[in-house]
Formats: C-alpha cells, sequence, structure tokens
C-alpha cells in the first residue's frame, strides 16, 4: 500500500498526473459554448448589404397553414350596409378555421377540396370567388382571406432561450418583432442579427448591425411570416471552463488530501 503510494507521489512529481488532468479538461472542453448555433466559418464573408427591407415577394400559403375565409354576394354589399348600420339583422359571425393539408388542398365548404398551397392571399381570394361564382352561381362573390398561424422565431441572444412571436400585422418590422420577443438578452450581440428568410425555396441568412445609429433603417426592415431571427450571443469561455474545470479541479484535490493523509501513516 505504502509502495503504490510512493510511486503515485512519483507521478505527481514528473507531471504524469497534470498531463492526464489537462487532456480530461481538453475533452470537456469541447462542451465550451456548444449550444451556439449558426455559427459562420472563419473566411465566409456574411451578406451584410443588399439587405432587402421588405421581401422581395409576397408570403405564399403553404402545407400546414390555417386561415379563414368570409364570402359575401354582390361585391360585398353586406359589409357595406352593416358597416352603415342598415342590416338590423347582422349577428356575430364565428370564423371556422381551415388547415392546408400535406397535399396543398383545404378541405373547404360547398367546394370540398381546394388547391390553396402556393397562393398569395389575394391570389386565394380571387382564386375562391371565381370557383364560387362558377360552381355555384353566386352572384359576384366577395371574398375575404385570413391566414391565422403567420409567425416568427426569435431567438434573442441569451444562448438557449427562443420564442415564437405571433404576425398579427403583416407590416411587423425587424424592432417590433425583437421588442415582442423580450428585448435583446444581456448577451446578446446587437452588431450581429441574424435574419433566415426562404427565398426561392432556399433559406437565405442576412446580418444586420443594429450597434450602430447609421444602421437604424434596418430597424424598419418588414419581417416574412417564417422568418428566424437569430442575435447571436457572446461567448462566455471563462463562465463556461470554470463550469467544466469545478469537478476536476475538486477530484484533484481530493485525490491530493487522500495521498498526503496516507503517505503520513507508517
Amino acid at each position: 500500500m505504502l509502495n503504490s503510494l510512493k510511486r503515485l507521489k512519483k507521478m505527481l512529481n514528473k507531471g504524469l498526473l497534470f498531463s492526464l488532468l489537462t487532456g480530461l479538461f481538453l475533452v470537456q472542453s469541447c462542451g465550451i459554448n456548444s449550444n451556439l448555433m449558426f455559427r459562420t466559418p472563419k473566411g465566409v464573408n456574411e451578406v451584410r448589404d443588399s439587405i432587402p427591407l421588405k421581401p422581395a415577394e409576397e408570403y405564399k400559403i403553404a402545407r400546414d397553414d390555417k386561415f379563414t375565409f368570409m364570402l359575401y354576394t354582390n361585391e360585398g354589399e353586406r359589409i357595406v350596409n352593416e358597416m352603415a348600420g342598415m342590416n338590423k339583422d347582422a349577428s356575430p359571425k364565428t370564423e371556422i378555421e381551415y388547415v392546408v393539408r400535406p397535399d396543398g388542398k383545404a378541405d373547404l365548404p360547398i367546394l370540398g377540396s381546394t388547391p390553396i398551397a402556393g397562393f398569395t392571399v389575394k391570389q386565394c381570394e380571387d382564386t375562391l370567388a371565381k370557383l364560387f361564382e362558377q360552381k355555384n352561381g353566386y352572384n359576384k362573390p366577395f371574398v375575404q382571406v385570413k391566414l391565422t398561424n403567420q409567425r416568427v422565431i426569435v431567438f434573442p441572444g441569451n444562448g438557449s432561450a427562443a420564442k415564437v412571436v405571433p404576425l398579427e400585422n403583416n407590416n411587423t418590422t425587424l424592432m417590433e418583432a425583437i421588442a415582442l420577443a423580450g428585448g435583446i438578452a444581456e448577451r446578446g450581440k446587437a452588431s450581429k442579427i441574424k435574419i433566415m428568410r426562404v427565398v426561392n425555396n432556399v433559406r437565405t441568412m442576412y446580418v444586420v448591425d443594429l450597434s450602430k445609429i447609421e444602421n437604424l433603417q434596418y430597424a424598419d426592415m418588414i419581417i416574412q411570416a417564417n422568418d428566424y431571427i437569430y442575435i447571436e450571443p457572446k461567448e462566455q469561455i471563462g463562465q463556461e471552463t470554470l463550469k467544466i474545470a469545478a469537478p476536476i479541479i475538486s477530484l484533484v484535490s481530493s485525490a491530493l488530501v487522500i495521498i498526503t493523509v496516507f503517505s503520513t501513516l507508517k
């Protein structure tokens, strides 16, 4: 037993144990800031110019989207009458929500299974109005379509939490979306806000710097449904290193205490 302790002390003197612990620490350190996403590889230029302040094209209805629609005849004459108080029999309307199936169609009253995916809201309204007129003989139908599940995902910059922000306004700006998510976190970089948007079926990333007053125009950038807004967090190397090193230091300290105690025994 004493011989084993003596050999262990020699290892400590030669630094072998230190080398072993250093290797263990390096393996563990791979987990430092491992929750950071969308890192730009070194040497790759980020898109910081030609950033569209408005979407290049209108949002097109996609699978799993949800929507409601209202149908009126005579080009919406009833709407005008209700607004003017001429229709005394008007009653509150219950909006029914419809879902676009994976095949791009939705089950609608009277029309049945109807292709919806790929249309803008205006194109959907015009298509439904035409179908109701052609197939069911409605006189000059007027259709209003409203998408009910428009949202963006915002990572405010604390490295973990994210929020799904509903878009109740079609002209929601980048600043409004960040505000709805609670603002930029203490750890977040205002100089590196990444907006990821689907353009021509490809997810494209734009990098915005809101730390400078000259970039104020980007605060009014119009956000589009299904955008990802990722505020890059600051790397916390020191804090993460201490978190990983603490159990190792505790283990080494305990081992040294035990060795010291047993080495004094005769």
